[in-house]
């Protein structure tokens, strides 16, 4: 039987847009801006070769809106007062449709909060978190954060992406206020309405200043952080599972425009392990897939739900158990969630860096021809060190990186990774 068959290979309405397959590409940071925040020759590499990889959907990895709030050194950016900034997002877009214009160009918008700190910037919180302390976000700041956002939207859309993701997820700033532990008594903390009002208030913005419905509107968000008062958990002060705020985020998103939902877990910070599970421990993986499930559950059909942490598994290579083999494969998974219907799209992260040309590769029936991930996260390390992030294992100018980072930074150790 041929892959283009398989529910992988199925289009898919996504809000007024068509996806060409069900394959997604997370948003990874990779680190390797200009010292501005401009595209490098390596990011238009990364992307040139996502893009011929035709995946149904790309997400553009996180993008910074001013440069004193930054989680990485050479994190890109756009400048939404710069007309030289915004010409050259014009002329990515650009770029990367004249490439192949099938894949849906959706860019991530993010404000860093707490864990800004890389090159210029400084930490802003929303309420001290051991660790991460920083300056108090005023509601004044945050409704600036908003506008910002949505201005940034528009010139986005007039560029020619296809949608922006809303980051409400990984510890940053939306996750921030999400958190039960956002107590503290100011326009976005305390009870879950004042605290979910920031992300709705942050829809209609976005919509207001791009009014075309063709125009996608969605979030990754972490269903459950692993951190006590995280997203997901029973109050400010416990690391009890409680869903109920989570759950009730993915239906007002949807209320307020959103098409979809690209479903996580933990934060690459603070639990990274959960977020992206361990090859020691791939079985994490399922907490992924019965996350993803629970919001289709609770969204409208028609509403894409996302489905994450699919790298570790890879072609068999991990610590799953009790399966057979011909069940051991992130392509056996992929299937079987999206015919099951626990999930609409799965999305690579780590494999996107070891193999960009994968959903190629399987539609066109060269799964033999596939680099696969081995989940060693030397990926996450490089990311960790400020350095430029591409697979180490499979692109050998980035193992020349990892070499020179740990000559003369040392190694990262497993409980740094991610932070």
């Amino acid at each position: 039987m041929s892959n283009k068959s398989t529910p992988l290979a199925r289009p898919l309405k996504v809000g007024k847009k068509t996806a060409a397959n069900r394959f997604c590409i997370q948003p990874m940071e990779c680190s390797d801006s200009t010292p501005t925040g401009g595209f490098s020759e390596r990011s238009i590499e990364r992307y040139t070769n996502l893009f011929k990889g035709g995946a149904g959907i790309i997400v553009f990895e996180s993008i910074t809106l001013q440069r004193d709030y930054i989680a990485r050194t050479n994190q890109i950016s756009l400048n939404i007062n710069d007309p030289e900034s915004i010409k050259a997002w014009a002329e990515f877009i650009k770029k990367m449709k004249d490439i192949n214009p099938d894949p849906l160009l959706i860019i991530q918008l993010t404000h860093s909060g707490e864990i800004s700190g890389g090159g210029e910037g400084r930490r802003m919180c929303v309420k001290p978190l051991y660790g991460f302390e920083g300056d108090l976000i005023t509601d004044e700041y945050a409704d600036d954060v908003i506008q910002t956002w949505a201005k940034a939207s528009k010139i986005l859309y007039d560029c020619g992406a296809d949608g922006v993701d809303l980051k409400l997820c990984h510890g940053y700033l939306g996750s921030q206020i999400l958190r039960p532990y956002n107590d503290r008594d100011w326009k976005y903390g305390g009870s879950w309405e004042k605290r979910s009002s920031f992300a709705y208030n942050l829809y209609d913005a976005v919509r207001k200043e791009v009014p075309d419905p063709s125009f996608i509107l969605g979030s990754k968000i972490s269903m459950w952080e692993g951190i006590p008062g995280g997203q997901g958990s029973a109050g400010p002060d416990t690391p009890i599972i409680d869903l109920t705020e989570s759950i009730d985020l993915c239906k007002g998103l949807v209320d307020h425009g959103a098409s979809f939902i690209l479903q996580s877990t933990g934060t690459p910070v603070h639990t990274c392990a959960l977020h992206m599970p361990d090859r020691r421990k791939a079985d994490d993986t399922y907490i992924h897939m019965t996350m993803a499930k629970i919001i289709e559950d609770n969204v409208p059909d028609d509403i894409c739900v996302i489905g994450s942490a699919y790298s570790v598994i890879n072609k068999g290579k991990n610590t799953l158990k009790a399966v057979p083999p011909e069940w051991n494969s992130l392509i056996h998974w992929g299937n079987y969630n999206i015919d099951h219907g626990y999930v609409d799209m799965i999305a690579l992260g780590r494999q996107s860096l070891a193999d960009p040309m994968l959903p190629v590769k399987y539609l066109e029936d060269r799964e033999d021809e596939i680099n696969w991930c081995v989940a060693c996260d030397s990926c996450a390390e490089l990311l960790t060190q400020q350095e430029n992030v591409g697979c180490v294992v499979h692109n050998k100018p980035y193992a020349e990186v990892l070499r020179e980072c740990r000559k003369n930074k040392g190694r990262v150790t497993e409980t740094q990774i991610g932070g």
